[in-house]
């Protein structure tokens, strides 16, 4: 009905991603920017996850909303507590950072991707509703990721969550913040996740590499709309190359947690993030990099239309589940 799936750079995309994408185009949703304005565009993303939503959501045994102390003033956030938690023991924890370029997505985009990870690992989710920009820029929610994690760690009692397993984690932008904190962290001295999630994390706003321009358009985030994201997260004068921006570009990335980083084949992210993975291992971290060559940016947010994109988010959530496991006595 669509076509055969194209094959770019050895790789055939998965034939449920290829449907999703025709269907984009026939819809004519195939571009988030298109000249929208800011508030359509943040309205758009909110809308096209409501249509690929599962409904009813995934069950949890507790949904509650969470205050974090920021420096601009309270940070909203969102607890998520699995069925299959057991009562009375502390649980193990995920500090969640969603995606969409600093600029789109909140608690609501990413509500069923935290379900997901949720239930599927058998852990606690905290999603955190850092600051956007353009209203907001760099720092701002580096700021806000870096006191979610502090917080966290010291509150962990009160979330019902063991301290000594917390893990750090998002998509996109929301994985550049989790792997900037656990290098903020690592610089801190203080605590440490017990492990870094980065889902097609984007590590390194100078570009330059070829998945950048192999998947430039066609495949749901676009090189416009990456450089657009861009433009809007980092005000005048801050050097794209600032490890705070660009972790990739750290000079040492030793020390820092163990690392679970997923990338998709046809994601113009792709080649970043598996850089940032044999960076770290190459440093000494212990890394798992998988690479779903079917997949396209943004498979977080598909699993209830594809099932190539929840067997990815169910690897995820397992590497999350060992990462997380409690040490043997």
């Amino acid at each position: 009905m669509f076509g055969r799936p194209p094959e770019i750079d050895g790789q055939v995309l998965a034939s449920d991603t290829h449907a999703l994408l025709r269907l984009n185009e026939l819809t004519g949703s195939a571009s988030l920017l298109d000249g929208k304005p800011l508030a359509e565009a943040r309205a758009a993303t909110r809308l096209g996850v409501e249509i690929v939503a599962r409904r009813p959501p995934i069950p949890m045994a507790r949904v509650e909303p969470v205050e974090i102390p920021g420096n601009a003033g309270p940070i909203p956030a969102r607890l998520y507590a699995p069925m299959a938690l057991p009562d009375g023991s502390p649980a193990p924890l995920l500090l969640y950072f969603h995606g969409g370029g600093f600029v789109v997505g909140d608690l609501d985009t990413h509500d069923g991707a935290c379900r997901f990870l949720a239930d599927a690992a058998g852990v606690a989710v905290l999603s955190v509703d850092y600051r956007l920009a353009p209203e907001h820029p760099f720092p701002a929610a580096v700021e806000d990721a870096w006191a979610a994690f502090a917080w966290t760690a010291a509150n962990a009692a009160t979330l019902g969550a063991d301290p000594g397993r917390i893990a750090i984690g998002g998509d996109s932008a929301g994985g550049n913040l989790a792997a900037v904190t656990s290098l903020l962290a690592r610089a801190g001295g203080g605590a440490m996740p017990a492990m870094q999630l980065l889902l097609y994390p984007a590590v390194d706003q100078v570009g330059g590499q070829r998945s950048r321009e192999l998947f430039a358009d066609g495949f749901i985030l676009t090189k416009l709309e990456i450089e657009w994201f861009e433009a809007q997260y980092l005000p005048d004068g801050v050097g794209e190359g600032d490890p705070r921006v660009s972790v990739l570009r750290a000079p040492d990335l030793s020390g820092l947690p163990p690392a679970y980083v997923a990338t998709a084949g046809f994601d113009p992210l792709r080649d970043e993030g598996e850089a940032y993975a044999l960076r770290m291992r190459e440093a000494g971290v212990q890394v798992a990099l998988r690479r779903h060559s079917g997949l396209i940016h943004s498979f977080a947010n598909q699993t209830a239309i594809s099932p190539t994109a929840r067997d990815a988010m169910r690897e995820a959530a397992g590497a999350l589940q060992m990462g997380l496991a409690p040490s043997p006595r």
